[in-house]
């Protein structure tokens, strides 16, 4: 399948939001999908098409499948990946236009940017608003529901553009309206803790 315009500007949008979600799904993803001959991909992102680089990303991407699922490891991994998953969305999304088309390029990655690190955000947010409960169902849920997001976005991207586009932009406005909201009830959670163990903790150096 050949992109234009509107498929480029929906991989783009595609690549750098799901990237603050899954970065290595969509590094495997992508790359399988130009290997297989589904897509051709713009020549910025072919890098991703070498089997050295399929390899590692696919092994990457078992990784943080497993860390997902995990409660109390998958914030941990979220914000060790907060320094990773930003700038690699906002280089994903640039890539799609490549050196020859620089100022699309620099508004895709801009773009890109944004997106990933509104997905980011928004899933670390509510990853750690889920972990303050007991049950492992809801994160479970929650990680499953990543897992399928992004081949989702991506797959609308290169057949639906326009809809991607759409989506992704609702997407969007309901992360940061979610972040927003949880936000407000992970500071009262904080808080409480600071209450309940500095109490504690001062009538421990009383006695």
């Amino acid at each position: 399948m050949n992109l234009d315009t509107t498929h480029l500007l929906a991989l783009a949008a595609a690549l750098g939001w799901a990237s603050g979600l899954r970065l290595y799904a969509v590094l495997f993803l992508t790359g399988l999908a130009g290997w297989l001959g589904w897509v051709d991909l713009p020549s910025g992102l072919r890098l991703l098409e070498n089997p050295l680089m399929l390899g590692a990303s696919g092994f990457l991407l078992a990784v943080e499948f497993f860390a997902d699922k995990i409660p109390g490891v998958d914030t941990l991994w979220d914000a060790v990946h907060t320094l990773i998953r930003i700038p690699a969305g906002a280089a994903l999304a640039g890539a799609v236009f490549g050196g020859d088309q620089a100022t699309w390029a620099a508004m895709a990655a801009l773009l890109g940017g944004a997106l990933a690190a509104t997905s980011h955000v928004a899933k670390a947010t509510t990853r750690a608003a889920v972990n303050t409960s007991p049950e492992p169902f809801s994160n479970l849920a929650l990680s499953l529901m990543g897992d399928a997001a992004v081949p989702t976005a991506l797959w609308l991207a290169s057949t639906h553009p326009a809809i991607a586009l759409a989506v992704i932009a609702i997407a969007t406005l309901s992360m940061i309206a979610i972040v927003a909201l949880l936000m407000k009830f992970l500071r009262e959670v904080m808080a409480r803790w600071r209450a309940r163990f500095g109490g504690a903790s001062r009538q421990t150096a009383e006695h």
